[in-house]
């Protein structure tokens, strides 16, 4: 079984074809359903981070967790929200506000000496949704960090055979679409035992849009 990237091409076309158009600038998401997976095994217990070739103009929403110089530094570049340490601590017995941050935000990245309480106050929040922070040191160019992390994707199994993630939006060329699709599926076939015969089926849809199914 290989991946043909004209069949991937005809899923991302029709996935245009058949989205009505909406009010924002919706998501084009990757559905990769797996078989003969034994989820109890360890190595059933895929987590990776790809970088996609193409980003989107949906810029994902960053929340650096970081005190003096760099917590200046981050609000200078723009981040979405900057926790210092005292907010840090008052998360721990914030439970409404730990679920709200967590789903507001896709980036999360920590100033190396706070993680030890980033994973008391946060973990257990971040840690199933697969956003735990990426720790940087206190020197660091968080500028850079952000649009490195913009880049990427997280893809994790959860309790079913199932992958998901983003692969870009509705505004980006299809071209680009495919080689996001591809870089992808790519990483996922080199963690899987037997490739691609480990998958079942991939679907692409639009948010709002109905799947369609790439032919393998």
């Amino acid at each position: 079984m290989s991946l043909d990237t004209k069949k991937v091409l005809e899923a991302v076309e029709k996935v245009r074809e058949r989205t009505k158009k909406k009010k924002f600038n919706q998501s084009v998401e990757l559905i990769i359903n797996l078989r003969d997976i034994d989820m109890k095994k360890p190595d059933a217990r895929i987590q990776e981070t790809v970088e996609l070739p193409h980003t989107s103009s949906k810029k994902p929403k960053a929340c650096i967790i970081a005190t003096g110089e760099l917590a200046l530094k981050a609000k200078k570049a723009g981040a979405d929200l900057v926790i210092g340490n005292s907010e840090l601590e008052s998360l721990a017995t914030d439970k409404k506000r730990q679920k709200q941050i967590a789903n507001s935000y896709d980036i999360f990245i920590a100033e190396a000496p706070l993680m030890p309480l980033v994973g008391r106050t946060l973990g257990s929040i971040l840690g199933p949704r697969g956003k735990m922070p990426k720790p940087v040191p206190p020197t660091a160019d968080i500028k850079t960090q952000i649009t490195k992390w913009s880049k990427m994707v997280n893809i994790r199994l959860r309790s079913q055979p199932v992958l998901q993630c983003a692969v870009g939006t509705e505004d980006m060329k299809n071209e680009e679409v495919v080689e996001n699709v591809i870089a992808v599926i790519r990483r996922i076939e080199g963690k899987l035992k037997r490739g691609l015969k480990n998958v079942k089926s991939i679907y692409l849809k639009t948010t709002m849009g109905p799947p369609v199914k790439i032919q393998l």
